[in-house]
């Protein structure tokens, strides 16, 4: 898969008007990102269906197409039990009028399903060609450890899907290293920390109308990254994106490339030339100082 995804979350299908999210889907594909990720939870089924009717006249071999399950869909649909599998891919299958999905995630753990009855579940929609393989998002090492003991063994896993970013280096400590032993490789989520790795928002000041943190349905998740002294640490990073003449976002997404465990870091863009500039970050390679530098910035 492409080393860029096009993510929908916050954005598809609620955040951003549709107009402007067909621009973002086929400037990405036209620009050589194959890569799709999506979820039944996400707009409730609006973004799958948006992303559905888009990249319907492309020929589905051109793309790889990734969606997910766990969250809650009614009050009594949601989890990884086996009936919410089958029920949840289908109705996932129909909303993206297409027969099969190339990567179906576990959007979460569930504790309230044996984790057999879900590895079983997910081994017969790939053995139905529904899906062609599986991965998981947010799973500890400790989950993704027990699923590669069963006994007898289902389809493995392919994929983890944390979040990964110059501000939230978590995954480093246990996931990738145990994914990496395991042949699971990452295609990570917000490694622009939800664009405040861009540069785009000023410590102290009002954020321009038409951004993510300015918006309510995008807004409400960015938490402790748009405080003031994430913000400050951030703005530091400028003069060494401009030493190596790239973006803010070509920086920070060339740092999560650096990863040998990223496949693919998925991006959410509300106008095109973003996703432009995001996949020219593709191929940018940062040298030992400059990793080193970004360290002592951001602490």
């Amino acid at each position: 898969m492409s080393e860029i995804g096009l993510g929908s979350w916050l954005t598809f299908g609620a955040g951003v008007a549709r107009a402007q999210a067909e621009a973002c889907v086929n400037a990405a594909l036209d620009a050589g990102v194959n890569f799709v990720d999506t979820a039944n939870v996400y707009a409730h089924g609006a973004a799958e269906e948006f992303l559905g009717e888009v990249l319907a006249p492309r020929p589905r071999d051109s793309y790889v197409l990734a969606t997910k399950l766990y969250f809650p869909m009614s009050p009594t649909d949601r989890g990884l039990s086996r009936e919410q599998i089958h029920r949840q891919l289908d109705d996932s299958l129909r909303r993206l009028r297409t027969d099969y999905v190339d990567l179906y995630q576990c959007h979460r753990y569930d504790t309230e399903t044996p984790l057999e009855e879900t590895m079983t579940a997910l081994s017969e929609v790939v053995r139905a060609g529904k899906a062609r393989a599986i991965g998981f998002s947010e799973w500890s090492a400790d989950q993704i450890t027990a699923s590669l003991g069963l006994s007898p063994p289902s389809v493995k896993f392919i994929s983890s899907q944390p979040q990964y970013s110059m501000l939230w280096r978590y995954p480093e400590r246990n996931v990738f290293p145990l994914c990496a032993a395991n042949g699971i490789s990452q295609v990570v989520w917000s490694p622009l920390a939800q664009g405040v790795l861009t540069g785009k928002y000023a410590p102290g000041a009002r954020p321009a109308a038409d951004t993510r943190m300015a918006s309510a349905e995008m807004g409400w998740a960015m938490g402790q990254v748009s405080s003031d002294a994430v913000l400050e640490r951030v703005q530091r990073l400028r003069p060494v994106a401009e030493r190596l003449d790239i973006s803010m976002a070509q920086l920070a997404l060339a740092w999560v490339l650096r990863e040998p465990n990223v496949a693919s870091a998925i991006i959410g863009a509300s106008r095109p030339e973003q996703v432009l500039d995001n996949t020219a970050a593709s191929g940018v390679e940062l040298d030992a100082e400059t990793l080193a530098e970004i360290d002592r910035i951001l602490g």
